[in-house]
């Protein structure tokens, strides 16, 4: 009897791994943290790359990340935000990057915001794909060569 509930479910896996092969996993992967992080990068900005003012104030009062000033955090968050994200998308550079926004989420969770662990969670999921299985046959990377 068991052998016949899991028929069906044997098949939808197998046409489930012939419809969503690994690099449309990782490619929806990293356009999805890519977005994650690119918006969050551009509340911080006014214009193209222009750090404001409430950024500033935003890592000074709120954040208060450990050892690194508030001002300089803040463009290294701010800039990150965006390279990172952008690199994704274009799948150069997937596993270095997904490691800098793996790195990013883990200060956000412990210094930050550790109350939002299920958040941090799901971008983990997908950054931790990305450094696994790097940025898949849709991604500069492959085109390069690249490793």
């Amino acid at each position: 009897m068991t052998s016949k509930l899991l028929t069906p479910f044997d098949r939808f896996a197998e046409i489930a791994g012939k419809i969503l092969p690994d690099d449309v996993l990782t490619l929806v992967a990293r356009l999805g943290v890519a977005s994650v992080f690119f918006l969050s990068g551009r509340t911080k900005v006014d214009g193209v790359l222009h750090i404001t003012d409430s950024t500033y104030s935003l890592f000074a009062d709120e954040y208060k990340i450990p050892l690194i000033p508030s001002d300089i955090a803040a463009h290294m968050a701010t800039y990150s935000e965006h390279l990172f994200s952008i690199l994704l998308v274009l799948g150069l550079f997937s596993r270095l990057s997904a490691l800098a926004f793996l790195g990013m989420t883990l200060v956000i969770e412990i210094f930050v915001y550790p109350d939002a662990w299920s958040t941090h969670l799901s971008w983990a999921g997908l950054l931790l794909l990305i450094i696994a299985k790097g940025g898949g046959r849709f991604s500069l990377d492959r085109v390069l060569g690249l490793r």
